[in-house]
């Protein structure tokens, strides 16, 4: 015990007393040794050491040159050096990121758990699959800038050339021929003596479109009035442009060109091209005859002439008339309600009704009209019921102003209620009225009064 303790004892420091003796540290206990020192060569499993160092950090190494003192072993992890240790850790290692590259967390967020992110929350490396979606803590990826969408196109206006060159020729006036039961006619009136001597001065200003006939000479598509007064004028020819068209597209540009250009109409005539117009773009369709090409058939008439789908069928109705009330209509003597309330009405009570009202002199107003449609659907319809209706003293009924949609929406704009517009017209005729002389309301009073 004499040798040992000499052996272990400090030297003595000269020129000064002897440092006191080092108290006696315990042997450090290790997982996995019990019972003392470790006898040399044995095999110590350091996993649940190292995984405590983790959590706490590296311990402090214990004193050199104490006796019982470890360093007499391999130096093991938790007596390395704190500078040692985070250098080391500072290294990439496989299969998990460094701890300093990874991304701290920040205030306010939790600390991510330790040990094998989820696999529904792990990212996958690039080029591997699928963006995995952000952890539940992580602060969200910024989303990926995309180029910005280039600007819409301007609508650049479109090459109104046509694929075949069309050129103004002088065609006789005995090669041209009007268009195949053409709804318009070509009256010698005011209107028409207007337009020749216009002709006569200056010739004709706008060529005439014309088509070429299977039986030779050409079809008129446009210019019938222009071709008689050219005729009535003296010439023996017009400007022309012959352009090859298919049957429909012939009556749409027909029907276009009078339904736009002429002043007057009668209702017979409009009538009869809107049909002629409907039944064009009806038979474009691929639709067949079904209700719906129908109904698409009548709001195309309706875009193209400023009217309501109502109104353009009211005068689809106008062609069911027998010729004499059509003649009848044209001539002033029956207004257009009643006329479409007769057009219901079977065709044999058609001409009773008009010999009636030649008979008669007397129109029938759109109450006396009804009536008669609703005998005629009862089957109690005869000539003694419609002179007996015709005749009865007419009583005053409300007068009504039938103006399309598309005339109010150019004043109103398309956001304003049926209402608003009303209170809009009423306000404005009541300020109209208000400036008008009041000799004006006081002629019906000075009538009644001699009455």
């Amino acid at each position: 015990m004499a040798d040992e303790t000499k052996t272990n004892a400090t030297p003595e420091a000269p020129g000064g007393p002897p440092p006191p003796a080092p108290e006696q540290t315990e042997q450090a206990v290790i997982p996995g040794m019990d019972g003392g020192p470790a006898p040399s060569g044995k095999v110590i499993d350091l996993s649940d050491v190292r995984a405590e160092a983790d959590k706490s950090g590296p311990e402090a190494p214990p004193e050199q040159g104490a006796a019982g003192s470890v360093t007499e072993y391999t130096k093991q992890e938790w007596e390395r050096p704190l500078e040692e240790i985070e250098a080391e850790q500072k290294k990439p290692r496989r299969g998990r990121p460094p701890k300093a590259d990874r991304a701290a967390p920040e205030a306010g967020e939790k600390k991510p758990g330790r040990g094998r992110t989820p696999k529904a929350k792990a990212d996958k490396a690039p080029g591997k699959g699928k963006r995995a979606a952000p952890s539940k803590g992580a602060p969200p990826t910024p989303a990926k800038e995309e180029a910005p969408a280039p600007p819409p196109e301007s609508a650049q206006p479109r090459d109104a050339t046509r694929a075949e060159k069309e050129e103004i020729v002088y065609l006789n006036l005995f090669d041209l021929h009007p268009f195949k039961d053409h709804p318009f006619g070509v009256r010698d009136d005011a209107e028409m003596q207007g337009l020749v001597e216009s002709v006569r001065s200056g010739g004709v200003n706008q060529p005439a479109l014309v088509r070429p006939r299977e039986d030779g000479g050409y079809e008129i598509i446009a210019g019938h009035r222009r071709q008689r007064a050219s005729e009535l004028a003296g010439f023996m020819n017009m400007p022309c442009i012959i352009r090859n068209m298919t049957d429909d597209e012939a009556v749409l540009a027909m029907t276009d060109d009078n339904l736009r250009h002429r002043e007057k109409l009668l209702p017979s005539e409009k009538a009869a091209a809107l049909q002629q117009q409907y039944e064009a773009i009806k038979h474009q369709g691929a639709r067949g005859d079904d209700d719906e090409a129908g109904k698409l058939s009548l709001q195309s008439v309706g875009q193209r002439n400023g009217m309501s789908v109502k109104t353009v069928q009211r005068y689809l109705w106008l062609n069911d008339l027998v010729p004499e009330l059509k003649e009848v209509m044209d001539a002033g003597k029956l207004s257009f309600t009643p006329a479409v309330e007769i057009s219901r009405i079977r065709p044999k009570h058609q001409k009773y009704i008009a010999v009636s009202i030649e008979g008669q002199q007397s129109s029938p107003s759109q109450g006396q009209a009804k009536r008669l449609r609703e005998l005629d659907k009862d089957n109690k319809l005869n000539p003694d019921a419609i002179d007996a209706i015709l005749s009865e003293e007419k009583k005053k009924e409300d007068i009504s102003v039938i103006i399309s949609g598309a005339e109010l929406e150019k004043y109103f704009g398309k956001e304003a209620t049926p209402r608003q517009m009303k209170d809009q017209i009423m306000a404005l005729l009541d300020g109209w009225k208000e400036k008008q002389p009041p000799e004006l309301g006081k002629g019906d009073k000075k009538v009644e009064m001699e009455k």
